[in-house]
């Protein structure tokens, strides 16, 4: 009996270390889409953490931690997701003398392919289960503010199946310019329902969003929830999704403030946690959510 399709594939893993396995990717691809000013895409971090990370001591024993990678919005390159999962194969049987070596190692690779420098921490097991969750970020967290998960609930019609995101889903059926002398409100708002497809194996991203925003304007919660939903056929990164609701966002409701973050389901034991802000002082500390 044969396997065929995708099971029957097999990929090869590097046994060695080797940095070239990296593969970088212009962050430009994804921002040209976007079409807006690059510069306010550029305000915030990408938050990687790598459950499976293993390498040798000077003993050829087998080490274990989790790590986690900080790479500025403002690097030109991100770093294709099965390329990092390559290389940090290959540091499952290089021997290292110390956690420290192994930080900067992978600091300095990823630096190299980014174009920027890379905040890399590794965190021991016993860290992050033994009442020391909220030290390093791994304490599972909830969204703050409400979700809005069940705003179309109640309301007549379907939601159709798009094809790519769609901002004039955000549009209100008044004039919004009415709206601009009222006094600003924040947002504290989130949905669980954030699903896009990668560009490169097109398999499902899912995700959990959350929007903490200050405008003079009303936000319709089913509105953005469809807008949201307009996303589930979209080919594109992690990064350049939560960077094309920011852009939308800012361009439909002229917020004075505004954080978009999402935190995605891991995938090869890497999970990927995009956030960008309209100010640095807003940018939040990393953290983990119960999917993740």
């Amino acid at each position: 009996m044969s396997i065929h399709g995708v099971l029957g594939e097999s990929t090869s893993y590097p046994k060695t270390y080797q940095p070239d396995t990296l593969y970088a990717i212009p962050r430009s691809m994804g921002r040209n889409e976007i079409n807006w000013q690059e510069d306010k895409l550029q305000v915030g971090v990408d938050w990687w953490h790598a459950f499976e990370m293993s390498w040798l001591n000077s003993q050829g024993i087998s080490q274990m931690a989790i790590a986690r990678f900080g790479i500025p919005a403002s690097s030109p390159n991100i770093v294709e997701s099965k390329s990092l999962k390559l290389y940090l194969n290959s540091l499952n049987f290089t021997e290292f003398d110390s956690w420290e070596t192994v930080e900067q190692t992978i600091a300095k690779d990823l630096a190299a392919c980014v174009g920027a420098e890379v905040q890399v921490s590794l965190f021991g097991l016993d860290a992050i289960s033994s009442g020391r969750e909220a030290d390093t970020g791994f304490l599972i967290a909830h969204p703050q503010g409400k979700c809005i998960d069940q705003a179309l609930d109640n309301l007549p019609g379907k939601v159709e199946l798009v094809e790519h995101p769609d901002a004039s889903l955000l549009a209100e059926d008044v004039d919004v310019s009415a709206s601009l002398d009222q006094a600003e409100k924040q947002y504290q708002l989130y949905s669980n329902l954030l699903r896009s497809n990668c560009p490169v194996t097109n398999q499902p991203d899912w995700g959990t969003l959350a929007i903490d925003i200050t405008t003079s304007q009303n936000i319709d919660e089913a509105k953005l929830l469809t807008y949201i939903l307009s996303f589930r056929q979209h080919n594109g990164f992690h990064e350049q999704c939560v960077e094309q609701i920011f852009a939308d966002l800012s361009q439909r409701y002229s917020p004075s403030k505004l954080m978009v973050r999402a935190w995605y389901t891991r995938r090869g034991g890497i999970d990927i946690n995009p956030c960008r802000v309209s100010d640095s002082s807003l940018l939040p500390q990393p953290s983990r959510l119960v999917r993740q």
